[in-house]
């Protein structure tokens, strides 16, 4: 059976839809920025998951080509994941989607050195034909958050991190949002084949003791 992190991770991939606190450790990704509303048809954001996809599956299916790297081992591509922000607003304003700033991001297993990841973008590069140069190798070290699974449109979020930020009150805590701490989604959903009302996504945020 192939690795699969939502199973083996489940505390960080499929938290329950009452709010819970959790320690993130530090994991690599595959990396693309953007600004921009995520669903404008050709978008940077739509260029941008096509990179991250044609340079996770390369990585993937390394263990077929000349590539060899050390420590692999079989998995499931890991969930697609976002940090966003928006410049001078607290939260999220989801009426504004073009003022939205983006990393796009997926995670990569533990065996993947830099080495590794720079052949996956050239060689991605060369096979989809694809300008793969903005991927980057990023280090994410979350630390202490607040999650909880978010079901339904992302529009209808407000809702949800509500509970959030209640549950935060009520036990000590306050929102530790920053420059380099953000607003947190992980996708468990397929967008393009389940419906709206049905999507289940991650909302995660950094938190400290208030």
């Amino acid at each position: 059976m192939a690795f699969d992190f939502k199973k083996e991770y489940k505390e960080f991939y499929m938290p329950t839809n009452r709010p819970q606190i959790v320690n993130v450790p530090k994991a690599n990704y595959i990396a693309v920025r953007g600004t921009g509303n995520p669903n404008e048809e050709g978008g940077a954001y739509q260029q941008a998951i096509s990179i991250l996809y044609a340079v996770a599956y390369t990585i993937k299916m390394s263990h077929k080509t000349d590539h060899k790297i050390e420590g692999f081992f079989e998995y499931v591509v890991p969930p697609l994941e976002g940090f966003w922000w928006q410049d001078n607003v607290d939260g999220v304003d989801y009426a504004d989607k073009s003022a939205f700033h983006w990393i796009s991001v997926i995670r990569l297993p533990d065996f993947v050195l830099k080495e590794d990841f720079d052949w996956a973008v050239e060689t991605a590069a060369k096979k989809k034909k694809l300008d793969c140069s903005p991927a980057e190798f990023l280090t994410i070290d979350e630390g202490l958050c607040v999650q909880i699974m978010h079901l339904g449109p992302f529009d209808d979020e407000p809702v949800t991190v509500a509970l959030m930020d209640e549950y935060l009150a009520e036990n000590g805590y306050v929102n530790d949002i920053t420059n380099t701490r953000m607003h947190h989604e992980i996708y468990m959903s397929d967008a393009r084949k389940v419906a709206p009302e049905k999507w289940k996504t991650v909302i995660r945020h950094p938190i400290k003791k208030a």
